[in-house]
């Protein structure tokens, strides 16, 4: 007899939210003799290996956390562009330049909650690497403290959502190599890996991949909205910052 281990995941939109369904369980199946038990297992093999891998369910005690977070986000255009010099610029790693297109290419082999951790890693150097560049009296530092605080709050609570087992599972080699170069000491880091890029844009990427990546906490009950499109955080603009005002919890600008 051979012992066959199943693991399904089911996932289905209700009122506008993907939900997921885990379900296992084992049963055994006949052990044909010879060649044909290999033929069998291998068929076996080809129908977990057809399985559709979804993407992984944002527990809905992340949202209000991640709610805060944008809300501090929709002011961001005043105190991450307005108050500085034009062309105004940092220092980054070129990993922690972490775009919409970026999530599009690792989404393709990678699980979501990969991705996540990923997220608050990158923008957590970030976030610290703008206050570092803040003088104590200049005007975006008490907001970008603030931002940092809510973005801390945010990450803590994502920890909490999840089994310390995922945590201390090994990283996929993709996400573990990203993750050797942020932690690199800054002394080490080959100069071609230096960017330049703004405050504001480091921070508008850091609205949109959320926007991606915890879709469920942000999308409409009256229209689905692929926050995941590049397109998405370039059309539209002008449309999502009047909703601002209404709907602060609405991406915008």
């Amino acid at each position: 007899m051979i012992k066959a281990i199943y693991v399904l995941r089911i996932s289905f939109p209700i009122y506008g939210l993907r939900l997921d369904l885990h379900l296992a369980g084992s049963f055994l199946l006949p052990s044909p003799p010879g060649p044909s038990r290999k033929r069998s297992l291998s068929t076996l093999q080809r129908l977990f290996l057809m399985a559709p891998v979804l993407m992984a369910f944002t527990p809905a005690s992340m949202c209000t956390p991640l709610k805060t977070l944008n809300d501090s986000l929709s002011h961001r255009r005043r105190y991450m562009k307005h108050n500085f010099p034009i062309n105004y610029s940092i220092r980054v790693h070129h990993k922690e330049i972490f775009k919409l297109a970026n999530i599009s290419k690792m989404m393709e082999g990678l699980d979501e909650l990969v991705l996540q951790r990923l997220w608050f890693q990158v923008n957590q150097g970030i976030l610290k690497k703008i206050i570092r560049v803040l003088p104590e009296r200049h005007p975006s530092r008490p907001y970008t403290a603030e931002l940092e605080r809510r973005f801390r709050d945010a990450e803590g609570v994502f920890v909490q959502s999840h089994p310390a087992e995922v945590f201390q599972q090994e990283l996929p080699e993709m996400i573990q190599d990203i993750w050797d170069q942020l932690t690199e000491e800054p002394g080490r880091v080959p100069e071609s890996s230096w960017r330049f890029a703004s405050p504001k844009f480091l921070v508008d990427n850091l609205c949109h991949t959320m926007y991606c990546l915890f879709w469920e906490c942000f999308s409409s009950t009256e229209a689905s909205q692929d926050y995941c499109k590049v397109s998405h955080s370039k059309k539209g603009r002008k449309t999502l910052s009047q909703k601002a005002e209404m709907d602060p919890t609405e991406p915008t600008e």
